[in-house]
C-alpha cells in the first residue's frame, strides 16, 4: 500500500510515522525546517503511549513521489481549493482522498439519502472549486480525534487520543475503506468504518463550533471557558443549536452536551487550534468549523440565533487577523 501524507503538519507525520510503522509505503509532504528535520532525522514521535522514531520518505515535491494508493490530507480545509498542483501528481484512477479535517466536510451532502443529497456547501466548497479538484467520488470520511503539536522540526508531540473515525460518504463499508484502517490499526492508531460517519462529525463538530471562536475571541483555554459560568452557558447554547441542526440533516450524535463539556474541561489549559493559528498569525479555520454549519442552519431553516452571533464576531475577527497579517508580509 502506498500512501502519501499531504501536508505533513502535527497531524499529517503523526498519521505518517504510524502508518510507516505499520509497514506501509509513506511519504510525508512538508516543507521548511520541519520537512529537513524529517529527511535528516525521520519523524519523532513522543508519546504518553510510548515513544518512536520512524523514517518515512519526506519531500516538498509530490513528482517525486508519483500516483498512490491513498492521500492524507493534513492541510487545513480553507487549503483544499487551491492543493490542485500539489495533489495532482499523487492521483491515478483508484486513488482515494483521506481528508482529516476539522468542521463540515466539502463532500457532506454527497450520497446523502434525503431532501439535501448533492447541494453543494459554498462555505467549504466555493462555487464548486474544492470538488474540481477533489472529486467526491474520491473521498473517504475522517473525523480525527488526537491531539499533537510540532514540538521541534520533526518533533512531534503526541498528547491524547489514537482515534480516526472512517467512512464512505454513502455509508456503505468498501473494500479501501476498510484496507485503509487495517494499516492505521498495524500502525497503532483506532481506526473504527462507521456506517454513520456524520454522526461523528457532528460529535466533534459540537466542540469545535462552540470552543474554537469563543477560545479565538477571548484568548481563554477550553478550561477556562467551561468554568466561567456564563461562556459554559454560552457553550451550552451553542451545542444545542448544533444539535438541532444536525437533526435536520438526518444526524443524530450520541453524546450529551454535559459529557461533552466534562470531556473539554478535563482536557485542561488546551488552546484551540484557532487560537493557536490566531496567535501565529495564520488564517483562521473559520469556514468550515462555523461558516459551514450556518449555511445549513440556512439550508434547513434553523434559527440558531447563538451560533450566527458568534459567527459573525469571529468572522470579524479573522477579517481583521488577515488584514493584519497582510500587512506585516508587505511590509
Amino acid at each position: 500500500m502506498k500512501i502519501a501524507v499531504l501536508g505533513a503538519g502535527a497531524i499529517g507525520a503523526y498519521v505518517g510515522a504510524a502508518l510507516d510503522r505499520g509497514g506501509a509505503e509513506v511519504h510525508l509532504i512538508a516543507r521548511g525546517d520541519h520537512l529537513r528535520a524529517m529527511r535528516a532525522d525521520g519523524v519523532r514521535v513522543n508519546s504518553p503511549r510510548g515513544d518512536f522514531t520512524a523514517r518515512p520518505h519526506a519531500t516538498d515535491d509530490p513528482t517525486e513521489v508519483g500516483p498512490v494508493d491513498y492521500v492524507f490530507l493534513g492541510l487545513k480545509a480553507h487549503s483544499y481549493p487551491t492543493c490542485g498542483p500539489l495533489i495532482k501528481p499523487l492521483l491515478a484512477d483508484h486513488t482515494a482522498v483521506v481528508a482529516g479535517q476539522n468542521g463540515i466536510p466539502w463532500w457532506y451532502f454527497h450520497r446523502l439519502a434525503g431532501p439535501y443529497e448533492g447541494r453543494r456547501v459554498e462555505a467549504v466548497d466555493p462555487a464548486g472549486a474544492t470538488s474540481a479538484v477533489l472529486s467526491p467520488e474520491r473521498a473517504i470520511g475522517c473525523v480525527v480525534y488526537p491531539a499533537t503539536v510540532i514540538e521541534a522540526p520533526g518533533v512531534i508531540r503526541h498528547l491524547e487520543g489514537t482515534r480516526f473515525s472512517l467512512g464512505e460518504p454513502s455509508g456503505h463499508m468498501s473494500e479501501r475503506c476498510t484496507a485503509f484502517s487495517e494499516a492505521l490499526v498495524a500502525g497503532g492508531l483506532k481506526a473504527p468504518v462507521e456506517p454513520r460517519l456524520r454522526d461523528d462529525i457532528w460529535i466533534k463538530l459540537m466542540g469545535n463550533v462552540a470552543f474554537n471562536p469563543l477560545s479565538a475571541l477571548t484568548r481563554a483555554t477550553m478550561v477556562e471557558i467551561c468554568r466561567h459560568p456564563r461562556t459554559r452557558r454560552l457553550v451550552t447554547q451553542l451545542m444545542e443549536e448544533t444539535l438541532d441542526i444536525a437533526a435536520r440533516v438526518g444526524s443524530e450524535p450520541d453524546i450529551s452536551i454535559e459529557k461533552r463539556l466534562r470531556g473539554a474541561e478535563g482536557v485542561g489549559h488546551h488552546k484551540t487550534s484557532m487560537l493557536q493559528d490566531l496567535e501565529a498569525g495564520k488564517p483562521l479555520e473559520l469556514d468550515a468549523v462555523v461558516t459551514a454549519v450556518v449555511e445549513i442552519a440556512d439550508i434547513t431553516g434553523a434559527e440558531a440565533p447563538t451560533l450566527r452571533a458568534v459567527h459573525a464576531a469571529t468572522d470579524l475577527l479573522a477579517q481583521r487577523n488577515a488584514s493584519s497579517a497582510s500587512t506585516v508580509t508587505s511590509a
